[in-house]
C-alpha cells in the first residue's frame, strides 16, 4: 500500500517519468529558495505550482458535455456526459478547470505584494515548470496570453496614465477576449496533434465564456482591493507594475 502511494507520487511529481525524480526535486528546491530569497513566501510557491497545473490539465483532463431537453434523442431532462471530449452540435461542452482560472489573478496580487516587481519572475519561473509537466504547444499559448495581456496593460498606462485599479479593469476587459481565444486555440491545437482529437475539442463557446467570466470577476476582486489600498495611501495609484496578467 505505501509502495503503491509512493509510486503514485512520483508519477505526478515527475510527470510519470520517475528517473527524474532527483533533478526534479532539486529544481523544485531551487525554485522555492529563489522566490524566498526574492520575498515570496506561501502565496508566491502556490502561483508557481499553479499554473503548470492548470496547462498540465488542459492537455490532460477531459471536458464535461451536459446534455439537456433541447436534444431529442434524451429521455431525461438534463444530462452529464464525462469524460466527452467529442464535440456534439447539440450539446454543451465545457472543460471543469476553466471555473477556476479568476483564482489565478487574485493569488497573483497576493503575490505582487510579496515580490513587487519580482513577480514577473514567478511568472517565468512558472512558464519553465509547464513546459516540463504540459505540452508545449499550450505553453507557448499560455506565454502569448500573458503577452498581450501585458501588452494591453502597457499601452494603457503610457497612453492614459489611469490608477492602478482603474486600469485593471479596463485592459483585463480588452485583453481578456484575445488572450482567451490564444490559450483555448492553442490548447484545442495540442490535442489535435497529441491525441489525434477533432477541432473545437477545447475551444468552445461555453469554454470561451466560462473562462472569459472568471478571469472578470478575478480582474473586479483585484481592483476592489487596489482600490482600496489606493484610497488608504497604501498603493500608489499611479504605479508602474503589471496590473493583473496571469500567465495562462
Amino acid at each position: 500500500m505505501l509502495i503503491e502511494i509512493w509510486d503514485a507520487f512520483v508519477g505526478i511529481l515527475t510527470n510519470n517519468r520517475p528517473g527524474l525524480l532527483l533533478p526534479v526535486l532539486l529544481g523544485l528546491v531551487v525554485s522555492v529558495a529563489i522566490l524566498w530569497r526574492l520575498g515570496g513566501r506561501l502565496w508566491a510557491i502556490i502561483y508557481v505550482m499553479m499554473i503548470p497545473f492548470l496547462n498540465w490539465s488542459f492537455g490532460v483532463v477531459p471536458n464535461i458535455q451536459f446534455v439537456g431537453p433541447w436534444v431529442e434523442t434524451t429521455d431525461t431532462m438534463f444530462s452529464l456526459i464525462f469524460p466527452s471530449d467529442v464535440p456534439n452540435p447539440a450539446g454543451l461542452m465545457l472543460h471543469p478547470l476553466t471555473l477556476v482560472t479568476g483564482l489565478v489573478f487574485v493569488i497573483r496580487d497576493f503575490v505582487q505584494r510579496e515580490m513587487g516587481q519580482w513577480v514577473l519572475l514567478a511568472m517565468a519561473m512558472a512558464l519553465c515548470w509547464s513546459m516540463y509537466y504540459a505540452w508545449i504547444v499550450i505553453v507557448i499559448a499560455s506565454g502569448l496570453a500573458f503577452f498581450v495581456s501585458e501588452f494591453f496593460d502597457w499601452l494603457l498606462f503610457t497612453f492614459t496614465k489611469m490608477k492602478l485599479s482603474k486600469r485593471i479593469l479596463y485592459s483585463s476587459a480588452v485583453a481578456t477576449p484575445i488572450d482567451t481565444t490564444i490559450f483555448l486555440y492553442g490548447a484545442d491545437l495540442a490535442k489535435q496533434m497529441q491525441l489525434d482529437m477533432d477541432p473545437g475539442n477545447t475551444l468552445t463557446l461555453a469554454n470561451w465564456i466560462v473562462f472569459v467570466i472568471g478571469k472578470m470577476i478575478g480582474a473586479f476582486v483585484v481592483s476592489d482591493m487596489i482600490r482600496r489600498r489606493e484610497n488608504a495611501g497604501i498603493t500608489d495609484p499611479y504605479e508602474n507594475q503589471p496590473a493583473h496578467s496571469a500567465a495562462l
